[in-house]
């Protein structure tokens, strides 16, 4: 039978690599990984490292990196996925939602930020609870993290991101304590619902609000928040993050 020097589609990859970690009876096959990227060659290496670690599945969406980030991410393990233009955050998620849905075998997406500041060991308990099987969605909260480490984010990034909430809590119906956290677990039949069109800082509460009007089987989509850690670090910090992109969030969601 004569080989297809192409050979198999993106998608029939994808699948045969979920079944071989199955086969090999490697926990947590059903979950993709999937990471929005821009210009973070010095830390996607460890990010990615440390997530295949526990997921094996890692898809870095690399939104028109000047860097070497896609490179990095693609030498430590991950599927890489190019935006040739950046296109914001919005975007990136979309593409890696579509690319995490052509494989058959996944049941669960993890949103995942690509700067070091989300713990494997918070997607853990996030995923134990959406297992259980009564949610479809697990959001991550900054603010039901009891280490009292949450005052790291400082008091100004907490009063815009309390507003932002507030605002998307009264926009869109539904009552979480951290809307704009970056961290989240959704089940399959969510992501394949879901269209992101707000392609920078908006699209956390665009998701927010269609999730909230999502229907399933007739049903609300059932949604759980869960406490987690957020690392702050002076890599994070120094790119002036910590009260810029709260900022921008809140902008955003007044004049959009």
């Amino acid at each position: 039978m004569p080989v297809d020097p192409n050979g198999p589609p993106a998608w029939q990859k994808t699948a045969d690599a979920g079944r071989r970690l199955t086969l090999m009876g490697m926990n947590n096959a059903d979950v993709w990984l999937v990471v929005p990227l821009y210009n973070e060659a010095s830390v996607i290496g460890g990010v990615v490292r440390e997530s295949r670690s526990v997921f094996p599945q890692v898809v870095c969406v690399d939104d028109g990196s000047s860097d070497e980030s896609a490179a990095t991410a693609e030498r430590s393990g991950a599927v890489v996925v190019r935006h040739p233009v950046n296109l914001g955050q919005g975007a990136a998620l979309q593409t890696g939602f579509d690319y995490a849905l052509s494989d058959p075998g996944m049941r669960y997406v993890v949103t995942f930020d690509a700067d070091g500041q989300h713990q494997v060991s918070d997607v853990e308990a996030m995923l134990t609870r959406i297992r259980r099987g009564d949610v479809q969605v697990v959001f991550g909260s900054r603010f039901l993290d009891r280490s009292g480490q949450a005052s790291a984010a400082g008091v100004l990034k907490k009063l815009v991101l309390r507003s932002a909430v507030a605002y998307t809590n009264l926009t869109t119906g539904t009552r979480l304590t951290d809307a704009h956290n970056g961290l989240r677990v959704l089940d399959r039949s969510v992501v394949a619902r879901v269209q992101i069109t707000q392609n920078r800082m908006a699209h956390a509460s665009e998701l927010v609000s269609q999730i909230g009007a999502m229907r399933i089987d007739g049903r609300a989509v059932a949604i759980a928040e869960e406490p987690v850690h957020i690392l702050y670090t002076d890599y994070s910090r120094a790119k002036g993050q910590s009260l810029w992109n709260a900022v921008n969030i809140l902008a955003e969601l007044i004049w959009r």
